[in-house]
This record gives C-alpha cells, structure tokens and sequence, in this order.
C-alpha cells in the first residue's frame, strides 16, 4: 500500500524538492502542499494523508501548534518534523504535541525515506544527531522529578523513610537514628502526611519507586 503524504514548507523550492525526491519511490503519493499551519490543517481533512511532513518555522501558528491540532483532530494521521533546527525545546515540543518523528533537513534521502517507512509502520522515529539528547533529556527530568519528590522532607525524615523501605519498626530505627520511639512515630506521621500516603507501606513503595537511597543526605 502507498504512503500518501502532504508536503508542508513556507519555502515553495523546498516542498519542490522533497516532491522529487520521494517521486523516485512508488511506495509514496504526494497527495497535496500547504505552506502555512492553517493551510496544513485544510489540507489534512481535505487530501487525508497518512504522513504530514511538517516545517516548524511557518507564518501565523508554527508547525508544532499545526502538529497538536492535526494529529487532535486525525488521530489517524502521522505528523514528522523536518527542520534545519537541532533545537532541544523544539524537539521536545514537536514530541509533546504528538509527532511521531523529527528529523533534520540535513538528512540523506535514503534516511528520509526510511523515516518516513519507519512512521508509515506506526513506529516513531528520531534523528540520530538528536536522539542521544532525548535520552538525555529524559535522564535529566526522571532526575529533577525525583529530587521534587522528596523536597518537603527534611534530611531526618529522608533517612527515616529509608530505614522504613527496610522494614524497620519504629522501635528499631529509634535505636538506630538515636531518638526516642514517639518521636520517630511523629516523624513517620508527618513522612505520611506530607507525601499524602496512608500507611508505612505506601511510603516504603513509594519511596524506592522514586529511588531514596539516591537521596539519602550525606552523614
């Protein structure tokens, strides 16, 4: 079965070259242009692409707002970002408005049209030059969440959960934190209290869920 796609650019030389480049390939019909979001958005219900090969720098609403509403509006339908833009945000951007690739306009034709086979399978695809800064990026919000995690618990109560994950009694982890067993049952109280738990069970899991022993404060 043929991928039909719609071109969008600003720049007509552009959409003029992706259409014959990917003309060489019979596994592909351009079935219509567009040169601006709205355009683009018309363009979709009217031809009913499977892929939208989307510009991020248009005229009026960029091409990652064109991205949210069509693939809103067509759930069906395959949006990839192609941009001269390596940019981080962007990227990010492109991925949270629901597009299922992004790649650079710098690409070969054969890695466009693998790409492009890649998405028409249902499959995501990123650009190599920026898949390693996805990762990274992910490594690093997974990190920031974690610390924001336990950011209301004091250095005492971070190392009273941990004792907790161990399955330590009050009794036990009084005598290892050298307080007395009320006050670890207070420390306990606020623990719950504070990450909105019920039970010594709930704070156990979630706690090594979010990694504490990441957390743990220095002794």
């Amino acid at each position: 079965m043929r991928l039909r796609i719609l071109l969008v650019d600003d720049h007509e030389v552009v959409r003029i070259g992706l259409r014959t480049v990917l003309a060489r390939y019979e596994q592909f019909e351009i079935v219509g242009e567009a040169a601006t979001a709205q355009e683009a958005m018309e363009k979709t219900a009217y031809c009913n692409p499977d892929i939208v090969i989307m510009d991020i720098r248009l005229p009026g609403k960029n091409g990652i707002e064109a991205t949210r509403e069509i693939v809103s509006a067509h759930p069906d339908v395959k949006v990839i970002i192609l941009t001269s833009y390596a940019d981080d945000d962007m990227l990010f951007e492109a991925i949270s408005a629901g597009a299922s690739g992004y790649v650079l306009k710098q690409i070969g034709s054969d890695d466009l049209v693998r790409s492009l086979e890649t998405v028409g399978r249902g499959d995501s695809m990123l650009d190599p030059a920026v898949t390693q800064r996805v990762f990274q990026r992910v490594r690093e919000n997974a990190r920031r969440e974690e610390d924001e995690t336990f950011a209301t618990l004091t250095d005492q109560e971070i190392n009273i959960l941990a004792q907790i994950t161990e399955g330590l009694t009050n009794k036990e982890i009084a005598a290892k934190v050298y307080l007395s067993e009320k006050t670890v049952r207070n420390y306990v109280s606020s623990i719950l209290n504070k990450l909105d738990l019920s039970s010594r069970a709930e704070a156990a899991a979630y706690a090594v869920r979010h990694h504490i022993h990441n957390h743990l404060p220095p002794q």
